[in-house]
């Protein structure tokens, strides 16, 4: 529940906030437990109000550009000289987006009663990844959080362009494969049917493709609603199989064997292993902490098995990069050895950031040639689909052609 209270801070000033909280008694005991005074505590109005609150909880979500935005303005504010509360309060006026409103004015609760940053970070995990709020933590302790947002804002901006520029380039293959099954169920449920009437008349007899193609027409002429239920429910069920634990250790086997992809898979992995602890290196955080932080960033299970094992040679008293060179069909021989540099000379964040660099650049280049590399692939499959189709619908028509005769 929210509710609206009254504090007075220690320098006698009086503090308006809004929190949720369990109830009135557990918001009291956390403003005590922060050195303030309660004065008043009320919970928010009800009524039409209220549900629009709750709406725009539940069904407004801060997007990856809208953090971006806010992670560099917020840095550029603090560079100028801005106090940090001062910084989120102007913020706060210029964001519309009112779930992000409502964590600005938590976080800035947060700071006028004397906490961090990165506590109130920490209360918002869907919003701020754990990398960003570690990356804020090491800023807030080596006195750089202005470098350290502005550090954040970079790597956000990177993994964005990245997703989004991926995501392009499976839009075409994703509309040519939607209209293929849209197309396919519209023939079987229109033209199937009247070429069965036709070979039905003739009395001729059917091949099993024939028979097969002809019965699934049926069913979409006389069940065509339903079928485009079960299209829909079988597209959520996939997705859901797509997101659950059990199906995923499966598909992420898949992506690092298929010829196209394990290249794509590597090299994205390597790019988001590499950048993710380049930046919390130099932000000063620990590198076990970072390889933790690591392994949530990276998608795929068995890139998160590799760094695992490396943490492990790590707390050994092995070099960093063995756990690598153990696995070069998932990371290139090129991160084991930039990594071995880095530990040599005393650089390993700069010899990341290269890395980073330079598979970024190589997956950028493959994403623009995607849709040429799938286009062969979608061209032999909707060349199988047609082929089995019309040879198992024009073969009938040989044979009455064959019986007049």
């Amino acid at each position: 529940m929210l509710f609206s209270y009254k504090t007075k801070l220690k320098n006698g000033d009086l503090f308006e906030g809004v929190l949720d909280s369990k109830d009135r008694f557990t918001l009291a005991r956390e403003l005590r437990s922060r050195g303030g005074t309660p004065v008043s505590i009320a919970e928010q109005k009800t009524g039409m109000s209220s549900f629009n609150e709750q709406f725009n909880k539940v069904f407004s979500k801060v997007k990856s550009d809208e953090l971006i935005i806010l992670t560099k303005n917020l840095s550029g504010m603090l560079k100028a000289g801005l106090s940090l509360y001062r910084a989120l309060s102007v913020l706060e006026k210029q964001i519309k987006n009112p779930t992000l409103k409502n964590i600005l004015v938590s976080l800035g609760s947060e700071i006028n009663m004397g906490s961090t940053l990165s506590i109130g970070l920490a209360q918002f995990p869907k919003v701020f990844s754990k990398l960003f709020i570690s990356m804020v933590r090491a800023g807030e302790e080596s006195g750089n959080l202005a470098n350290a947002l502005t550090d954040i804002g970079i790597n956000l901006d990177k993994t964005y362009s990245l997703n989004k520029k991926i995501k392009g380039a499976l839009i075409y293959p994703g509309v040519i494969m939607s209209a293929m099954v849209v197309v396919g169920i519209l023939m079987f449920a229109f033209v199937v049917p009247t070429l069965a009437s036709t070979f039905k008349e003739l009395g001729v007899q059917l091949p099993v493709s024939t028979q097969v193609i002809i019965a699934l027409g049926n069913f979409f002429s006389n069940n065509l609603i339903l079928t485009f239920f079960i299209v829909i429910a079988s597209v959520f069920s996939l997705m859901a199989l797509l997101h659950s634990g059990y199906a995923a250790r499966y598909i992420d086997f898949l992506v690092i064997k298929l010829p196209v992809l394990k290249v794509i898979t590597s090299e994205l992995n390597t790019a988001r292993t590499a950048r993710t602890m380049s930046s919390l290196l130099l932000s000063g955080v620990s590198i076990t902490r970072a390889v933790d932080i690591t392994a949530d960033v990276v998608q795929n299970s068995y890139y998160k098995d590799v760094l695992a094992q490396s943490k492990v040679a790590i707390e050994r008293g092995d070099p960093f990069s063995e756990a690598f060179r153990a696995h070069p069909e998932l990371y290139p021989v090129m991160m084991t050895e930039m990594i071995q540099v880095g530990e040599e000379t005393g650089k390993l964040s700069d010899m990341l950031l290269d890395v980073a660099l330079f598979y970024e650049s190589e997956i950028e280049n493959k994403t623009k040639n995607l849709s040429t590399i799938i286009e062969p692939v979608l061209m032999v499959l909707i060349g199988g689909g047609v082929g089995f189709f019309a040879i198992s619908m024009i073969s009938p028509l040989y044979s009455i052609l064959n019986s007049i005769e």
